[in-house]
């Protein structure tokens, strides 16, 4: 028998966690110290969903699903993000994979029955290959809930034996501008995990970023001092779990980049990068990646990396490995839903404005130049 409570975000469910981590597909963002850390904040309003099995006793531990309340407008119905914070990358449940179906219909059976919750889900970067995406599906099939595909798109993700380019022009030019680099000095890659060396790394990290063009133009980190004390918050808590580290490229002694990592179950996810645009030619950003790659998969318990990026960054240059992941709209609860109707439209037209500027920024509806010419005076 599945029972599921739902609960503020609590260190008490840590040990628990761990183990289920063990067992279940793992997401770092549902990990209880982040949670915390976002709702203690007051950076998201949490609430956890925990699934217990209470068939043997002491009760066991088998799903976990973290969501934030989120209101768009002041008059428009408040709905559930699966992504818990802003900096989250995966909105997938942690479930344990001999209770999926159970859990999922738990999960959203008691989401459905709480006056307290809205019942209109966003499904952002959610993993459309686990096993918990194809559940969902079925068991809104089977309530008769609505659920509305908005986008897929396929994440550079790369595993112990599958992924990672050993060959070609990209191996090539990482061999090149690593051998520029080191003619500079003493070039050397560090990934202290002791939680007193994150913290330190971490402030590299936030430094360099801070001069980078996401400096100039207001969306670093350290910009908002609100989001700049979450994320030390939530590094920090990761990291005395051993769950993060900061690995530094460097020339002799001097951060050029960095890469901020986390750590959950056997995955790591390369979560933030930053660098020192004054070496941008030597592609310190990618040369960390490279390396850093190869060192996790020589750390015993590390099965596969998630890069917690889109799939046109520059990770996909480096890694072959993809993971498709989609964008879903969901109502838990039978019939149509006018929270699920306004959401809906709200997003097809953020999605189509987002369009339009992606597309006038790369000039695809600029007139040709022979057009123009022709229609210039004489």
């Amino acid at each position: 028998m599945i029972s599921v409570s739902i609960c503020s975000p609590t260190m008490d469910i840590a040990a628990a966690w761990a183990d289920l981590t063990k067992r279940a597909s793992p997401n770092v963002f549902m990990n209880p110290a982040a949670l915390t850390a976002a709702n203690e904040m007051g950076f998201a309003k949490v609430h956890v969903l925990l699934a217990w099995e209470e068939g043997e006793a002491p009760r066991k531990l088998v799903g976990v699903w973290a969501l934030q309340v989120r209101k768009v407008a002041p008059f428009w119905p408040a709905l559930l993000e699966a992504l818990p914070y802003n900096y989250a990358f995966l909105s997938s449940p942690v479930i344990d994979p001999a209770f999926v179906d159970e859990v999922v219909a738990a999960l959203l059976a008691t989401i459905e029955k709480n006056p307290a919750l809205p019942k209109v889900i966003n499904l952002l970067s959610f993993n459309a290959e686990s096993p918990d995406h194809d559940a969902i599906i079925k068991a809104l099939a089977a309530r008769g809930g609505e659920q509305l595909r908005f986008a897929e798109s396929a994440r550079p993700f790369v595993t112990s034996e599958l992924g990672v380019k050993r060959s070609g022009s990209t191996r090539k030019k990482l061999r090149q501008d690593w051998n520029r680099l080191s003619a500079l000095g003493s070039v050397d890659i560090v990934n202290d995990r002791a939680p007193g060396a994150v913290r330190e790394a971490f402030e590299s990290f936030l430094a360099l970023e801070a001069g980078s063009w996401k400096g100039t133009q207001g969306t670093a980190l350290l910009c908002d001092e609100k989001d700049a004390g979450f994320v030390r918050r939530l590094v920090s808590g990761l990291a005395d779990q051993g769950n993060a580290s900061v690995a530094l490229l460097r020339i002799d002694g001097l951060a050029v980049a960095a890469q901020v990592l986390m750590y959950c179950g056997t995955m790591a996810y390369t979560w933030k990068t930053a660098f020192n645009s004054d070496f941008a030619k030597y592609s310190p950003g990618a040369l960390l990646i490279d390396k850093i790659t190869e060192e996790l998969f020589a750390t015993p318990g590390i099965d596969a990396i998630d890069s917690c990026s889109a799939e046109g960054s520059f990770m996909a240059q480096l890694w072959t490995g993809r993971r498709k992941m989609v964008d879903l709209l969901i109502a838990v609860g039978p019939g149509k839903s006018l929270g699920f109707t306004m959401e809906a439209g709200r997003q097809f037209g953020y999605r189509r404005l987002r369009d339009l500027r992606d597309r006038l920024r790369a000039g695809i509806w600029a007139p040709h130049p022979k057009k123009v010419r022709l229609a210039s005076p004489s």
